[in-house]
């Protein structure tokens, strides 16, 4: 019966189940592969990986009597159901991936119990309801927190910024609604390019995941996914502005906002994430000018802008100008520049009147200068000779003396050459 019949009296030992061990647990009736029950001599396992199989079925209730586990993972298979509440009663849990199923219904609040989770992968399921905001307080050390293409709403809670070391936030293709939240810098993981994610290797299990990352979907194993950093919070519902906060997260690699409802300006430090290598802002209704401070981001390799109202002339800078794809801007009617059409006013060849008009302009220029300098000169003088009275007379006076020396010295002058003569 593999590792499951094993003794299992040495708790030291890691205990792992696998798919090969399953082949005994063919259903008669149904064909199917069935999950066995809980209780089978499995209260020393560490691992449950059944990963990329054809498992269908609900998952196991009596979960009490894994105390153990540090690992459940039974990602892209055909299970379906709830995830029954005794789920949260491993407190050693740490990684949980259920993502490509068909599960349903709430994410259980039991999940709280396990206080030391760092992964949960819940993607591409049925589950409904709200973010429960315990995941912000009772579970405070996720650093992976994937919920994409569900059927998960309302507002995204603020107990969310109190994961110091999440890496990788995804809540793509859900149905939230209201604002960003403003607090998002208090991810700390997020504010340098160093990874807080390396106490994962421990548990000898080949952690892997999957990221939207330059329009695509890309595979990050170890230990490449240490310096994977992203926030996923495309085709959703939230409104208002992209708050200035997220300028601050400088260790962030990836930045998915595209085909929301925000509207506003695009922050303006957002040339502060020097490490951004994915950028999409695409089907919002976003306003005003692209910020200058664009041309900053040195490490962008996938940008996408179409379908705002985004306005003005497009920022040059090297890193952009490698990006030619006119699509990064179209359905923005009121941009130009390159790689867009010349803004009014750019490369206008200049014709022999407009060489005339400059220069009636600049002799014009020159002639006013002229008789204000004079004007004001004269009247700085004379003005202030005329309105001050004593002024006036130490004016005359000082140009009197003046010309008495001035006399004197000549007449003593003509007298030495006579003389002479």
């Amino acid at each position: 019966m593999g590792n499951w019949g094993r003794d299992a009296s040495k708790s030291s030992l890691l205990r792992v189940l696998r798919p090969t061990d399953l082949s005994i647990y063919r259903s008669p009736i149904t064909h199917q592969i069935r999950l066995p029950s809980p209780g089978f001599s499995m209260q020393y396992m560490s691992i449950l990986s059944l990963r990329n199989n054809q498992l269908s079925g609900e998952f196991p209730e009596a979960w009490s009597l894994w105390s153990n586990i540090l690992v459940v993972d039974v990602a892209n298979n055909n299970l379906s159901g709830h995830i029954p509440s005794s789920m949260g009663v491993p407190s050693s849990l740490g990684v949980l991936k259920m993502n490509n199923n068909n599960f349903s219904g709430k994410i259980p609040s039991s999940l709280q119990k396990c206080s030391g989770l760092g992964v949960l992968d819940l993607r591409g399921n049925k589950f409904t309801g709200n973010l429960p905001f315990w995941l912000g307080l009772k579970v405070s050390r996720l650093q992976m927190l994937q919920l994409r293409s569900n059927f998960l709403s309302g507002h995204i809670p603020q107990q969310l910024c109190n994961l110091p070391n999440l890496q990788i936030l995804d809540l793509g293709h859900n149905n939230f609604s209201g604002t960003i939240p403003k607090c998002l810098s208090r991810l700390t993981s997020l504010l340098n390019v160093e990874s807080s994610i390396r106490w994962l290797h421990h548990m000898s299990y080949p952690e892997e995941t999957t990221v939207i990352s330059k329009g695509r979907e890309l595979e990050y194993g170890i230990p490449n996914l240490d310096l994977v950093k992203s926030i996923d919070l495309s085709s959703n519902q939230l409104k208002g502005d992209i708050p200035e906060a997220i300028t601050k997260l400088v260790g962030l690699g990836i930045l998915n906002l595209s085909r929301n409802q925000l509207n506003g300006n695009i922050p303006s430090k957002i040339g502060n994430l020097h490490w951004l290598e994915t950028l999409d802002l695409s089907h919002n209704h976003l306003s005003g000018r692209i910020p200058q401070s664009f041309s900053s981001l040195t490490s962008l390799s996938h940008l996408n802008l179409s379908c705002n109202n985004l306005t003005g002339r497009i920022p040059s800078g090297n890193q952009l100008q490698t990006l030619e794809d006119s699509s990064i801007y179209e359905g923005n009617p009121s941009l130009c520049g390159v790689p867009l059409s010349d803004c009014p006013g750019d490369d206008r060849p200049i014709s022999p009147e407009d060489d005339k008009d400059e220069d009636d302009y600049g002799r014009l220029g020159l002639y006013v200068s002229i008789v204000l300098g004079f004007a004001v000169g004269f009247w700085g003088v004379c003005g202030s000779l005329i309105i001050k009275k004593s002024w006036r007379y130490a004016y005359f006076k000082f140009f009197g003396n003046i010309k008495d020396k001035a006399t004197l010295a000549i007449a003593v002058r003509v007298a030495r050459l006579q003389r002479k003569i």
